[in-house]
């Protein structure tokens, strides 16, 4: 069994992108998307998923589809493999473009 990552996430991923997403999406994110993070960051278990360029550089990105669009929502986060513990760091959560734009606000990179 691979090894479990710890998820860290920003709290306006709770404050303020899981509210305003749709219900399945919420759901999607503590039954799918949390689990993926924890266990395949860098492979999203056969999700969509791609590294970041720019002020985002070192973050990544899971592609989350939403009624067939598949650049409808992205789900920002980072990998940090040393130092111990492992873990995941959620910037943001929201669809495509307000996701990256949040994500630089609360890393300071606007």
């Amino acid at each position: 069994m691979a090894t479990k990552y710890q998820l860290k996430i920003h709290p306006k991923v709770f404050a303020e992108d899981i509210p305003n997403l749709p219900e399945d999406l919420k759901t999607d994110f503590d039954e799918i998307f949390k689990p993926v993070l924890q266990f395949d960051p860098h492979n999203c278990d056969g999700l969509s998923c791609h590294l970041l360029t720019g002020k985002l550089k070192n973050w990544q990105a899971l592609e989350v589809e939403w009624e067939g669009d598949p650049n409808a929502y992205r789900l920002v986060y980072r990998i940090f493999d040393k130092p111990a513990p492992r873990h995941v760091e959620i910037i943001s959560f929201a669809p495509h473009d307000p996701a990256y734009d949040n994500a630089k606000v609360r890393l300071g990179r606007k």
